[in-house]
């Protein structure tokens, strides 16, 4: 890369200027696979930027098994891309062309993974078995364990670094230049990042691939690795549509250490118990199910995880049951794994589906931390290496966000409504309402390949031409939006971060408040408009301020998606809204002696996504648009070896 340095009176210390043409922002698995592809491609003038080389999603989450999914290449299992494809676009709300190319492109992406060392369990004849997820009709998913996504960074941050791809680490991306060339269209010319001493860095290029996951910090209770805020607010305040920001997964996490509590943490059937401000406790889900109903639920939750509205008389309503005592009593809730559930004395009282799984598994021994070391002992020690040891201790719980299903727009090449901006993995917006188990993990690997392919076989390899008067306006506009920022203020930045994330997790999670979300959306749009001249920090505080403001941004964005979808489409996926029972087709459920009225599903909208964008002037735009349906396509050999070449140019 060229590098020249520049001094600037409005900044401590330097600002860099660097060259470059294609820059990929992130470091997880979406990150390092684009840039990695993009070598193999045959780029060279490429970087990837970072915030902290493992402080991302990817390398700090997971679950008790958690799951990679693709294409089934085991057994005489039937399944074909138009099955996987079919079964994805399934799921609602979720663009075809997204669907196809995640499912002709999982294989590749799988076996590249088991070329870098992936441990993905095989049989003696070398099939790599599966299971099923939610959601998901076949044996599709696969695992390492508790840490694949974690051992898929690892193996392609080594792969990285073995091709001596330059690595900007500590740098954070706070700001994205575009150039508006006219009939609305606006092309991508670079990004602003601040250094740990708040020295700005700007950076030209003429493509980026945004791989910084989902927007993590905009909720208080939330299993998102603490190290990992996200940055979808780069992508709403450069004016890139947004799909589906309002559909979401929330799901029963541990929060001393945030971990999923799925698949065999329920399986082994627990005992939930409530702890209220005096120190009395309760075992809670039989203040609102029979002993026999608790069991069922509680085994279930295993694998029907994510919150459902479809399920709110089933498992889900176990969810529902959780945030009443947290959210609305007050109380702590845990996982007590050292003592039986009450019911369960002998294994008799349970569903067959639960007795012949706990069967099937040697499993049907006495206490639960007993059946999950015969099950499951990663998950154990896992617990153990945070500071929490399973045989004496009860685990507290909420239900958390986990997963956005929706993020920035894009197309089938993973390009953006901004020419030259790409996204890949959860920071972009390709699923619907429902989606099957470890899809995102596939969707990481195709999302970034396809980036990189189009970039690499669409464009030149040049460094970027930024002679325009422009570009060097917006400059200046940056650095003083800096400056301005830069000094001492009498509110606090971080309490408002606090405040915001409190409100969304009360109001805007799982349990959605319409007239609350519409007071949240009016505040926060004038909390933006104000903000870095209300709000004000030393140098070395900028890059916190920053998150703080892509917080608010992305906040705002996601409000609006859920206001507006919420009018039209209901309750529906992992959001049930809350309404008047004097609301046409209100339907109602209790939880113990509280009323709850909700509006049903309109299911016509799941033909439908929906777009959000920041427009000028401080308006949002929000609608629904027809899904893309999933493409006729030529599959005559010759006809597609010819298109592939003319594309390609081998």
């Amino acid at each position: 890369m060229k590098q020249k340095n520049i001094k600037l009176d409005a900044i401590d210390g330097e600002t860099s200027v660097i060259y470059t043409d294609t820059l990929v922002v992130g470091s997880g698995c979406a990150g390092f696979n684009a840039v990695d592809c993009l070598y193999n491609l045959g780029r060279r003038n490429i970087a990837l930027v970072t915030e902290g080389l493992n402080i991302g999603t990817s390398r700090n989450t997971g679950s008790d098994k958690q799951t990679y999914y693709k294409l089934s290449v085991a057994s005489s299992e039937s399944d074909s891309v138009d099955a996987l494809a079919q079964t994805l676009y399934n799921g609602g709300s979720m663009h075809g062309d997204h669907a196809l190319a995640e499912a002709a492109g999982s294989v590749q992406s799988f076996i590249k993974l088991v070329e870098l060392g992936m441990p993905f369990p095989k049989n003696t004849y070398g099939e790599f078995v599966g299971y099923k997820t939610d959601h998901d009709p076949l044996q599709r998913a696969t695992s390492c364990g508790p840490f694949t996504s974690k051992i898929m960074t690892e193996v392609l941050e080594t792969s990285v670094k073995s091709k001596q791809i330059d690595i900007l680490d500590e740098m954070q991306i706070i700001k994205l230049l575009c150039d508006d060339c006219g009939s609305h269209e606006k092309i991508i010319k670079g990004a602003v990042a601040l250094k740990k001493d708040g020295g700005c860095v700007i950076i030209f290029c003429n493509n980026i691939i945004l791989c910084t996951g989902g927007p993590a910090a905009i909720y208080q209770h939330s299993v998102y690795p603490p190290s990992h805020t996200g940055n979808s607010g780069l992508a709403i305040s450069a004016g890139a549509v947004m799909n589906n920001l309002q559909e979401w997964q929330y799901g029963l996490a541990s929060t001393k250490f945030r971990w999923n509590v799925s698949g065999t943490f329920q399986q082994v059937l627990p005992k939930y118990i409530s702890v209220d401000s005096s120190g009395n406790t309760r075992e809670f889900l039989l203040d609102y199910m029979t002993e026999e109903e608790v069991l069922s639920n509680v085994f279930l939750k295993g694998y029907q995880w994510p919150f459902d509205t479809r399920k709110i008389n089933g498992s889900s309503v176990i969810d529902l049951i959780v945030y009443h005592e947290t959210i609305i009593k007050g109380n702590r809730v845990y996982l007590d794994f050292r003592s039986e559930p009450c019911g369960l004395n002998g294994f008799d009282k349970l569903s067959d589906e639960a007795r012949n799984y706990l069967s099937n598994s040697d499993a049907l021994i006495e206490l639960p931390v007993k059946r999950l070391e015969r099950m499951n002992p990663k998950a154990i020690d896992l617990y153990k290496i945070n500071g929490i040891d399973l045989y004496t201790e009860p685990l507290e719980i909420m239900v958390c966000s986990q997963h956005n299903n929706g993020g920035i727009a894009v197309d089938g090449n993973w390009q953006t409504s901004i020419k030259g901006l790409y996204a890949a993995g959860e920071a972009a917006g390709t699923f619907g309402i429902y989606r099957p188990g470890g899809s995102a993990l596939n969707s990481t690997q195709v999302g970034s390949r396809r980036a990189a392919e189009h970039i690499a076989y669409n464009t030149e390899e040049k460094y970027p031409d930024i002679a325009d008067l422009t570009q060097t306006n917006i400059i200046h506009k940056i650095l003083k939006e800096l400056e301005t920022a830069t000094g001492k203020s009498e509110k606090n930045h971080l309490e408002l971060r606090k405040s915001l994330q409190t409100e969304m997790s009360k109001y805007a999670a799982q349990i959605r408040d319409i007239a609350e979300i519409g007071r949240m959306i009016d505040e926060r749009m004038i909390q933006i408009y104000n903000f870095f001249e209300t709000y004000k920090t030393p140098p070395h505080g900028l890059r916190q301020l920053y998150k703080t403001y892509d917080i608010l941004v992305t906040q705002t964005a996601v409000l609006k998606a859920m206001s507006d979808s919420a009018s039209t489409a209901g309750s529906r996926g992992s959001a049930l809204v809350l309404c008047g029972d004097f609301e046409k087709n209100a339907k109602k459920f209790n939880i113990g002696d509280k009323e709850i009225c909700y509006r049903p599903e309109n299911e016509q909208y799941r033909k439908f996504a929906h777009e959000t964008q920041f427009l000028s002037k401080g308006k949002i735009q929000s609608e629904f648009v027809p899904v893309r349906p999933i493409p006729e396509r030529d599959t005559w050999f010759e006809t597609v070896w010819r298109d592939f070449s003319a594309y390609t140019g081998k």
